[in-house]
């Protein structure tokens, strides 16, 4: 992962620095299940601040979250949750403020969430979007991973080990 780009554990800290980040640069339903209206009022920003306090902040935790630094700033969140019926997977789930993508972050963070996976013994990965987010069939595409397609959905499994599919990061690391 380039130096500049860090993921740091949630934590009510970060969680703050998270909230900034998706207020000044995402809207809620891409970051977070949407109640009510649309837009950051106090309650929208109250029920993302609980809503990660549930998941990631709970004791025991329901899944991994990690703030996505670039250069010391939070620009957005991924995630690890493990999968019910699959003990040795997990889901991977990334948002990137707008003002951000495009800049090589979310290849960067994919990278080390297949490295904290198989840190955290998973064995593989579930990645699911949708048809028009390019970015990601972009970056599984030059993973050599291939995705299935339902209507508007592509779905993918990524193993969790370094042999599957090297990216120049990792063969710097074996060597």
């Amino acid at each position: 992962m380039p130096a500049h780009v860090t993921l740091q554990p949630l934590d009510e800290r970060c969680l703050t620095d998270l909230l900034h980040a998706a207020v000044a640069d995402a809207e809620p339903g891409e970051v977070m299940p949407v109640e009510g209206p649309g837009g950051w009022d106090t309650d929208q920003q109250a029920r993302f601040r609980a809503f990660h306090r549930h998941r990631a902040l709970a004791s025991p935790p329901i899944e991994s979250t990690y703030g996505i630094r670039v250069g010391g700033e939070v620009v957005g969140a991924a995630r690890l949750c493990p999968l019910p019926d699959a003990p040795d997977a997990a889901e991977a789930g990334v948002w990137i403020g707008r003002s951000r993508r495009g800049e090589g972050i979310g290849t960067a963070v994919f990278a080390e969430l297949i490295d904290q996976a198989a840190a955290e013994g998973y064995t593989k990965l579930f990645v699911s979007t949708t048809t028009d987010n390019t970015a990601v069939l972009r970056l599984l595409a030059a993973r050599g991973i291939e995705c299935t397609v339902h209507g508007d959905a592509a779905t993918a499994w990524v193993r969790c080990d370094r042999t599957s599919s090297p990216t120049p990061q990792s063969r710097e690391r074996e060597r």
